[in-house]
C-alpha cells in the first residue's frame, strides 16, 4: 500500500507519517532525502531524527531515493520516504525523466500484497505564486510530482494544523 501525506511547512504530516511508522509491519525504515545546506536546517533534521522510533533504520539518499525504494521493498515491512520535495529538490540538474524514477520506485508497493510505503511531501500549490522562475518551475514539477504520486497510492491525506483529512481511499 502506498499512502501519500500532502501539507505544509509544520502542518504535522511528519508526525502522521512517523504514527503510521510505528503502526505498520516490521521492519521499519525511514528513507531521508534531506540534505541540510545550512545551521538551521541541520537543526531541523535533527529534530526529526530525535522524533523517530530508534528501532526505525535510518537509509539517507538524496537523489537515489527512487533506487532504495525498489531495492527495500525486498525486505518487506513499512517505508517511510521523508520527503519527496526534497527528493526532487536532490535532483536538480540531473538528466532524466522524474515521473519514470517515481513509478519504478513505487511499484514494488503498489500491490495489495506488497511492502507498506508512506510518502511525504509538501503541498505547494496553496500560496501565491512565486515572483521568480526558479521557484515556479520547482512549485509546477512539485505539483505534477504530487499528482502522479496520488494516482499511484491507495490513500491520500491532506494534513494542516496536525489535523488529517482524507482525499482518497478509506484507510485507517
Amino acid at each position: 500500500m502506498i499512502r501519500l501525506l500532502l501539507g505544509g511547512t509544520r502542518s504535522g504530516k511528519s508526525a502522521l507519517g512517523e504514527a503510521l511508522l510505528a503502526a505498520g509491519p516490521p521492519p521499519h525504515r525511514v528513507v531521508a532525502t534531506g540534505q541540510a545546506l545550512d545551521f538551521a536546517f541541520r537543526e531541523r533534521i535533527s529534530a526529526h531524527k530525535r522524533a523517530r522510533d530508534t528501532r526505525a533504520a535510518v537509509i539517507e539518499t538524496g537523489a537515489g531515493a527512487m533506487d532504495v525504494l525498489a531495492r527495500e521493498a525486498a525486505k518487506g515491512g513499512t517505508i517511510l520516504l521523508d520527503s519527496l520535495d526534497f527528493w526532487l529538490f536532490a535532483c536538480h540538474g540531473r538528466i532524466g525523466d522524474r515521473h519514470a524514477e517515481l513509478a519504478r520506485g513505487f511499484a514494488p508497493y503498489a500491490g495489495p500484497y506488497g511492502p507498506e510505503l508512506i510518502v511525504i511531501s509538501a503541498e505547494t500549490g496553496l500560496g501565491p505564486v512565486a515572483p521568480d522562475a526558479a521557484t515556479r518551475q520547482f512549485v509546477d514539477a512539485l505539483g505534477a510530482l504530487n499528482q502522479a504520486a496520488a494516482a499511484l497510492a491507495q490513500d491520500v491525506r491532506l494534513i494542516a494544523a496536525g489535523l488529517s483529512v482524507q482525499l482518497k481511499g478509506n484507510a485507517p
